[in-house]
């Protein structure tokens, strides 16, 4: 009867499935749908960002060297500014590389007309059609220091035939802070209006995680709220809103590129897609510039990893609010975030992660000590009970009601609750979840060694039992690569269970056999540091379980 019951409600929850998906799914994304979306958007009287453009695609080292280019370097990041268009759109990374023991660097930002087009734009807009303003053809002229770094800014000017000066003043930190003033000079009678924006594009889509557990994409905080749409979804549908503070970007796994529009002034964000992702913000108000005067804004750009050091320092000294959620830390947050700084502080202490991620294994265990001793002793008095639960089930074999009230009897004499065994796995759970975003979404996890063979703790157990752990001379399928850390975890795991009272109903008992196999199948992908943990969890447990075990003794039941 329970096995037709398992079958019965899995074929109902197939059944579900398909019947969501053949009758309320949302309709594919066609180019006709997207043509017909950007024709409706571009009938608006606001002040607009568009412009045409024909884009040759070319190759990024090509498309760099187009364009006369300002260099810019300081200790973290090395790249050029283009002259035409007066982009940020090459940025690399001097301290991540792209593969472990790898010698080529991350680079993020790519020019407009390459494939991998990533890059910042910034300046003013308006709603008179009669006035120039630069565009992404405008060729930019350098006034002064020809270099960017921490110590020597840039200066950038454009100027049109009707009278009106645009200039770009350009720093940057000794990380990843590009700070932008810009300023309106008119020489001329007339009086205009200019609203001050900020814009980044991606020209497709990099390739995703595409895991629940993380958001990559397109990412805001408006008014303490956080946007996170995926690259899919703004191809389907656009994203504005007007806010009075926030930052807004684009977020990979373990970079982020980023704008925090003027302190102050309320601006509208947009996500859109038109052949190419776009997130930007316009000022809502604007700047009126009078005859023979100037106006000017100043706004920031933060193209970083995603280092909580930085981060968290960014939040605080340019006090952008909930800037440390570009970092995913996820609904448990109050958990993550301190999870992550109790491994830090032991990383600092022992200078390696995967003693840091044992050292916080212990503490966990000792805060839980009092909960999975309250609950060892009752699963020891529930063991010492099995052969008691035996009896009285061939007793009342015929009879469930009986058998049910002789068990709660049973319970009630020897003071055991059999609910309470599961207290100390319900508990971890959040904490298990929690530790794996630590692992997952943090780049201080990214190529950080152990010991042996794990060379990189964010990543999966290399080695594979079907190779006997590398010994026999042929790779395997990646279904096939469960390694010797996750069979170390199975194995703890089956020992712990053998540990446990075994359940009374001989299917019951087969499937819990089968459980800890089947763990070692599921967590064999997941990340070496989490699998660590997990083990040396189970290790720690069944050491107290011994212990609290061999001190529990229960009255003979007759």
């Amino acid at each position: 009867m329970e096995t037709r019951n398992i079958i019965a409600a899995i074929s109902l929850s197939a059944a579900v499935i398909l019947l969501y998906t053949l009758f309320f799914a949302p309709p594919p994304v066609t180019q006709e749908s997207i043509a017909e979306k950007n024709k409706t958007e571009q009938s608006s009287d606001a002040p607009s960002l568009d412009q045409k453009e024909n884009i040759t695609e070319i190759s990024r080292e090509q498309a760099l060297s187009e364009s006369e280019r300002i260099q810019f370097e300081n200790q973290s990041i090395i790249g050029s500014i283009s002259l035409k268009g007066a982009a940020i759109d090459d940025l690399t990374f001097k301290e991540y590389n792209v593969v472990l023991n790898g010698d080529e660097k991350v680079n993020l930002l790519a020019p407009r007309n390459a494939k991998e087009g990533y890059l910042i734009e910034s300046g003013f807009i308006t709603t008179d059609k009669n006035v120039k303003i630069p565009n992404s053809n405008s060729i930019w002229s350098v006034s002064g220091n020809k270099k960017l770094t921490a110590e020597s800014p840039i200066k950038l000017t454009w100027t049109n035939d009707q009278g009106i000066t645009f200039e770009k003043e350009i720093s940057i930190d000794d990380k990843f802070l590009f700070t932008v003033k810009q300023r309106v000079i008119n020489s001329t009678n007339n009086k205009y209006d200019f609203y001050s924006y900020g814009q980044i594009i991606r020209n497709e889509a990099p390739e995703i995680t595409n895991f629940y557990i993380l958001h990559e994409g397109l990412v805001a905080t408006l008014d303490d709220e956080l946007i996170e749409e995926d690259y899919d979804d703004i191809e389907e549908k656009k994203f504005s809103r007007t806010a009075q503070k926030g930052w807004l970007g684009i977020g990979d796994k373990y970079w982020i590129t980023s704008l925090i529009p003027p302190k102050g002034k309320e601006f509208k964000t947009t996500f859109d897609y038109k052949n190419k992702f776009r997130v930007n913000f316009v000022a809502t108000e604007p700047l009126e510039l009078n005859s023979n005067s100037s106006i000017e804004d100043k706004m920031q750009i933060i193209v970083a990893a995603k280092r909580v050091d930085v981060i968290d320092g960014y939040a605080e000294s340019l006090k952008i609010d909930k800037f440390d959620l570009t970092i995913d830390w996820g609904f448990l947050y109050f958990i993550t975030k301190p999870l992550f700084f109790g491994i830090d502080y032991f990383f600092k202490l022992l200078g390696n992660y995967g003693l840091a991620i044992i050292a916080i294994t212990i503490c966990i265990r000792l805060a839980f000590f009092p909960l999975a001793n309250f609950s060892f002793r009752s699963m020891a008095k529930m063991k010492a009970l099995t052969p008691e639960m035996t009896r009285l089930k061939e007793l009342h074999k015929d009879d469930k009601m009986k058998l049910q009230q002789a068990m709660m009897a049973l319970y009630k004499k020897e003071k055991v609750n059999p609910m309470s065994g599961c207290l100390p796995i319900l508990v971890q759970i959040p904490v298990f979840f929690a530790l794996y975003k630590v692992l997952f979404v943090t780049i201080e996890m990214r190529h950080m060694p152990f010991y042996g063979w794990i060379q990189d703790l964010s990543e999966r157990d290399p080695t594979s039992l079907f190779n006997l752990f590398g010994l026999l001379p042929y790779d395997v399928p990646s279904f096939l690569m469960i390694g010797a850390w996750p069979i170390a975890m199975g194995i703890s795991m089956f020992v712990q269970m053998k540990l446990n009272p075994a359940p009374t109903d001989p299917m019951q008992a087969k499937i819990f056999m089968f459980f800890p196999l089947f763990l070692t199948i599921i967590l064999a992908p997941f990340p070496a540091g989490l699998v660590i943990y997990w083990t040396v969890n189970n290790i720690l447990t069944m050491a107290q379980q011994v212990f609290i075990m061999k001190r529990t003794t229960v009255k003979t039941v007759t």
